[in-house]
């Protein structure tokens, strides 16, 4: 190959043009969705509606004058570095947008509170800097509760498309069961998305429609149904799920289980495989963790509150299944249940969903690998001239899935001790700086303690702190490695 040749790739590679395009096209997107609230607060008779039509047209405009200028670049596929950069660049730019109605509208909010919360819901993690909830217009309200729609809907697609297509964090051992499409990455991810769109949909009327038949109003139910969907956790009030019992916390607790699972077996059983999902070992696993954790939080509840059976289980099962999925509801001050099952709350949400799904942390499977890998190797100390390979879902794990996944658990754990030494240094206590890193890395939502607990928010933050959160709300979105393989030198010469 000649120099003239090799500059030629080179320059082709790192054509920016194919990922401008796609990303105006979402902003101009999520500046059309801003109709929505627009209409709702029209409806509701508030003069808080221009706050919806000056954001969406800043956004309108801005993300198509991106797409057109980037028209010309436009190819069928995208090479690995330029869906890298796309990944976290649409994660990046559109809370970007997305504050905007924060910034013009009643909270007022300075720049960095906005950008937070708006990144708190699309990457679906749940923590808010906003108080007062119960006074906000019902458009403000609505478009906290899209953004985190948006943005579950929008990680399920890049979970079964480009993170198994980057190899990362294991998820390549998702690529065979992603449909059997195995062309370009755009229009694969087109057809994908297409697939889930409606059954996201589906579900999420479905929950809307139980929300209002047990006693919710209108609003309160489709911005909830939008939330606990996206297993997101904005609620439209400071008290967050508190002011819904009984019922509401069963249903909510079926539907946040139902989006944690992989929407990928939903699409397969809806094809005629409806054995899909009961085969999943990942399944398997996710359901036995929930019981077990309740159980043990319902029994000692009932142990030293004086709870009735009933409240015990409920509360249990709602606040458990709230953690290990990542919505962040609370509907009571768990922290007021004392240090031991504060510490399984604590690590409860290091584990998360299935791969797939709208969750988020470290993930299921991950674990399931790490343990198959301990059990070989034990196995191979035991008899060392055995051979004894690591398995998942009755497939031998290859050499670089394994990798993967072990790289991904020490990147975690690495980045969740850095960041709360960071945040430390800017003033914060222990408690808050380990909560508030794992919280953000694992797109969790409330943290531990007084100030970011379920009875807390992150308004009191300093400004340093909510930056720091916000980019590690990024980056545990993105599965770690998307983002951090943009930051190294080898990525730019590739």
């Amino acid at each position: 190959m000649t120099v003239g040749a090799a500059r030629a790739n080179a320059g082709e590679m790192f054509d920016l043009r194919p990922v401008g395009y796609v990303i105006g096209l979402l902003v101009t997107a999520l500046g059309l969705t801003m109709i929505v609230p627009l209409l709702v607060d029209l409806a509701e008779g508030k003069e808080h509606w221009p706050v919806f039509v000056e954001s969406g047209l800043i956004t309108i405009l801005a993300g198509g004058v991106l797409a057109l200028s980037c028209a010309n670049g436009v190819r069928e596929g995208l090479t690995i570095q330029q869906t890298f950069l796309l990944t976290t660049g649409v994660w990046l730019c559109l809370p970007i947008f997305g504050a905007l109605p924060f910034v013009f509208g009643a909270t007022e909010a300075r720049y960095v509170d906005a950008f937070f919360e708006a990144m708190s819901g699309l990457t679906t993690t749940g923590s808010t800097v906003f108080t007062g909830l119960d006074d906000l217009p019902k458009g403000l309200l609505l478009w906290r509760g899209i953004l985190q729609w948006l943005g579950g809907i929008g990680i399920i697609v890049v979970a079964m498309v480009f993170l198994p297509e980057l190899r990362v964090g294991g998820m390549q051992i998702f690529r065979s069961e992603a449909f059997e499409t195995m062309g370009k990455i755009l229009p694969r991810a087109t057809q994908i998305a297409s697939q889930i769109s409606g059954l996201y949909i589906a579900i999420t009327l479905t929950c809307a429609v139980v929300y209002l038949t047990l006693g919710m109003n209108v609003f309160d139910a489709t911005v909830h149904a939008l939330t606990t969907v996206s297993t997101g956790g904005f609620a439209n009030y400071d008290s967050s799920f508190g002011g819904f019992v009984g019922g509401k916390e069963y249903a909510a607790s079926f539907f946040m289980i139902l989006a944690a699972l992989p929407f990928v077996r939903y699409v397969q059983m809806i094809n005629g495989n409806t054995t899909a999902i009961w085969r999943d070992t990942q399944v398997h696993a996710f359901l036995a963790t929930i019981a077990v954790v309740v159980a043990v939080s319902a029994f000692t509840l009932t142990y030293i509150f004086p709870h009735s059976v009933e409240q015990a289980v409920r509360e249990a099962l709602f606040n458990v299944v709230s953690i290990i999925s990542g919505t962040g509801y609370s509907s009571v001050d768990y922290m007021a249940w004392g240090p031991f099952l504060i510490s399984i709350f604590f690590f409860l949400g290091m584990i998360g969903g299935c791969a797939g799904s709208t969750t988020c942390s470290v993930k299921i499977f991950r674990y399931q690998i790490l343990f198959s890998s301990v059990r070989a190797q034990l196995r191979k100390t035991r008899s060392p001239h055995g051979i004894f390979t690591p398995r998942y879902d009755g497939r031998p794990v290859d050499a670089d899935v394994l990798g993967s996944v072990m790289s991904f658990f020490v990147f975690f754990v690495v980045s969740v001790g850095l960041l709360a030494v960071a945040l430390g240094m800017t003033g914060l206590d222990f408690v808050t700086s380990l909560s508030g890193a794992a919280t953000a890395l694992g797109n969790i939502g409330p943290g531990l303690g007084d100030t970011i607990g379920p009875a807390g928010n992150f308004a009191p933050l300093n400004d340093t702190a909510k930056w720091l959160l916000a980019g590690g709300m990024l980056v545990g979105r993105l599965e770690l490695m998307v983002v951090y393989a943009i930051l190294t030198v080898q990525f730019w010469r590739a």
